[in-house]
């Protein structure tokens, strides 16, 4: 039987939050131990690793951006670590090939009958958190087998179809300086992605504590925080979170303000307002997909969570709407041309955007 939707937008017969709060204590109470205990080896970039939760809890995948040198397979590491998944780390090349991920048969010989047999022998994708690193130097071909593997959550070699043992996380990195010898990331591929998080710069107090941190002999063991089958129940416990109506309203006007054909905003919001989605549309050259809405209400669910709520607020949507939406809009010439950022049209997009009464 299919599920149907109540008024709250919540799938009938799914657990809430607000059945187990001794479970959403317990998120609340890993996360605490999580940030203390990461902390021991990566200093700052809280909002990052709060990012690679949210993302993780809602069945969805991050794409990590910055330079060399920032920590992101190390803050990679010590999650999976502590939220005892198996862990798996592909450097991606240009000479990756698809079967070099997926894995691929091999022609066994018994060696009591000499009889031979095809017998397959998985690749690194059969893991529960895994590791891209610099994902825009594979191949195209190596990328759609990835692509694959995050959206339908199996893989096809020659006539069979594996499926992914659950819960199936992907982190990637990209270096955004150095381009020679990449391959961009069609925008198929970037939409499977949730998140999109930036890693900055660490401030420079911080960076004096990572000096002293990692100059030293102190060999620093990370201890499981979560184990695999809590983290599958609260990706279910998150999927279960009610959200009204006019929040997921919101976000769908969020997402339709992005595009340039849009005219609902401009007949809702204030004279100002309009002027300034008008001005905002003149720098897109194609907006979000139906993808943005839905992770960002799923990345609401998760956010509220995480802060010990049992519902979805306005302010869950706008404090996810930048990681959703910065790798779903494209802007044209002119935004270039006047140094104007995705992210500088997100913020502008929350600000022009009315919530809905």
């Amino acid at each position: 039987m299919p599920e149907t939707n109540d008024s709250a937008g919540q799938p009938t017969g799914q657990p809430t939050a607000g059945d187990h709060p001794e479970i959403v204590a317990r998120l609340q109470q890993a996360r605490t131990q999580l940030k203390q205990e990461i902390g021991r080896v990566v200093i700052g970039q809280e909002k990052v690793i709060d990012s690679l939760l949210i993302a993780m809890l809602c069945r969805g995948h991050a794409l990590m951006i910055g330079v060399p040198g920032l920590g992101k397979t190390l803050i990679a590491r010590s999650l999976a670590k502590m939220l005892d998944m198996q862990y798996s780390r592909i450097q991606f090349t240009p000479d990756l090939m698809p079967s070099d991920i997926t894995g691929s048969d091999i022609i066994e010989e018994d060696p009591e009958t000499g009889r031979r047999q095809l017998e397959f022998f998985r690749g690194p994708l059969f893991t529960n958190f895994l590791l891209a690193d610099e994902i825009n130097r594979a191949p195209p071909k190596t990328q759609a087998a990835l692509l694959q593997a995050m959206q339908e959550r199996e893989i096809s070699v020659g006539r069979e179809t594996y499926h992914l043992p659950p819960p199936f996380f992907v982190v990637a990195t990209q270096n955004p300086v150095e381009q020679e010898g990449t391959y961009p990331l069609p925008e198929a591929l970037l939409d499977r992605f949730m998140f999109n998080v930036p890693v900055v710069y660490p401030s420079k107090q911080e960076e004096v504590e990572i000096v002293k941190a990692t100059t030293g002999d102190a060999d620093v063991q990370l201890q499981s925080i979560l184990s695999l089958d809590e983290v599958l129940q609260l990706q279910s416990l998150v999927r279960g979170v009610p959200v009204a109506n006019h929040v997921i309203r919101y976000a769908v006007d969020l997402v339709d303000a992005s595009r340039p054909t849009s005219q609902d905003v401009a007949s809702k919001s204030t004279a100002q307002k309009r002027t300034a989605a008008s001005k905002l549309h003149r720098y897109i050259r194609y907006g979000a997909s139906p993808r943005a809405s839905q992770c960002l209400v799923l990345g609401g669910k998760a956010r509220a969570v995480l802060l010990g709520r049992y519902h979805v607020d306005f302010e869950d949507i706008r404090a996810v709407a930048t990681a959703v939406m910065r790798h779903r809009l494209a802007l044209n010439f002119q935004a270039r041309t006047e140094n104007i950022t995705v992210d500088h049209v997100i913020g502008q997009l929350v600000q022009t955007v009315p919530t809905p009464s």
